[in-house]
């Protein structure tokens, strides 16, 4: 009897030491895995979401090539621009080049519409009729035009412009101080919009600095006669002008007038100087990415239009960029600085007629 009670007690002892010895209970490992199991939903749902993601679609109508050195490469340059600041795949975008007849542009403009791109863009203040014959059309689409402030009350046109002048002001200082012969030539294309502007703010820069220069404007009548403008440039040498300048995209012959008579340029709404390195002395050049910013932001939110945006040398939508090539002299610099210090802090007044 005596054995046996030995025999069952070492048993039980023997059990109570395995039963110590036991793995964790599994219900344990399962609540240290949630949290982890929790983690990779969490990314997976986010992957799902990024891949769902549909990118920003803008179609751009230009009335010339995206490579004109003026007014279509700057709004083809912007869009390049937004592209990299909002990174890849968040914005695509199209363009229909050269569109200079205005009924070509309104098909490519509706065509676009038609395909469901977000944004359309009409680059050109000659497609304002076209716009607000289409826009009401398509009620979820956004719409863009300029140079104008105009949206005509329709609630998906975003209206844009360029405060030309004062870099039109700028240059006109620069332009005072570098003539010898103090004759100077102008090369517009139509008496209209910001084309106006810089060629009125950039005889207000001249006359400021020396009001005894003898400024000659000649308006060609087209924003891209290419010829017309090279023969209004050489009716200004002709004259005597040693200094040039105008706007538009026709503008490249006016250049190549320059380039040959030794005369210097001043450019505007693009970066001019890598056209003729030795001519072009500064260029006025639009950022149009800072309005369109702005657009992309308030479309985001819901609005679709209605609102219209100036650039300028204050919200960085405009900026004076200087021909590193070019020999500026240092006190010329200095008088271009402070004429934008003081456009920028008021300081300077620019008198239009």
């Amino acid at each position: 009897m005596k054995r046996l009670i030995i025999a069952l007690s070492v048993t039980l002892i023997f059990a109570s030491l395995f039963s110590a010895c036991a793995p964790a209970a599994p219900a344990e490992e399962a609540a240290v895995e949630e949290p982890a199991v929790a983690e990779e939903a969490a990314e997976e749902e986010a992957m799902e979401e990024e891949v769902m993601a549909e990118p920003l679609t803008v179609a751009i109508v230009s009335p010339s090539a995206i490579n004109d050195f003026a007014f279509t490469q700057s709004i083809y340059d912007a869009m390049v621009a937004m592209q990299e600041e909002l990174g890849e795949g968040a914005l695509e975008f199209v363009y229909s080049e050269s569109m200079f007849v205005v009924d070509d542009a309104a098909a490519a403009i509706r065509d676009y519409a038609s395909q469901g791109y977000d944004m359309v863009i009409a680059h050109g203040s000659q497609y304002g009729s076209s716009l607000q014959e289409i826009a009401p059309d398509f009620p979820e689409t956004s719409f863009a035009w300029g140079t104008t402030v105009d949206t005509f009350g329709i609630p998906n046109i975003y209206a844009y412009e360029a405060a030309s002048h004062e870099g039109g002001y700028v240059n006109g200082v620069m332009a005072a101080l570098l003539t010898k012969s103090k004759v100077i030539g102008v090369v517009g294309p139509i008496e209209t919009g910001d084309a106006k502007l810089y060629v009125d703010g950039f005889v207000a820069g001249v006359k400021a600095t020396d009001p005894e220069i003898d400024v000659r404007v000649t308006y060609i009548g087209s924003f891209a006669d290419v010829a017309l403008a090279s023969e209004a440039a050489t009716t200004h040498i002709a004259a005597g002008a040693d200094v040039l300048t105008g706007t538009a995209q026709m503008v490249v012959g006016a250049i190549g007038k320059a380039e040959e008579a030794g005369a210097l340029w001043f450019g505007t709404q693009a970066d001019q100087s890598s056209f003729s390195p030795n001519t072009v002395v500064a260029s006025q050049v639009y950022h149009w990415e800072v309005i369109l910013k702005e657009i992309i932001d308030l479309r985001e939110e819901g609005t679709l239009g209605g609102t219209s945006f100036v650039a300028n040398l204050a919200n960085g939508g405009q900026e004076m960029v200087f021909n590193p090539d070019f020999d500026l002299p240092d006190d010329v610099r200095a008088a271009a600085e402070a004429a934008i210090a003081g456009i920028i802090d008021g300081t300077v007044t620019i008198e239009l007629p």
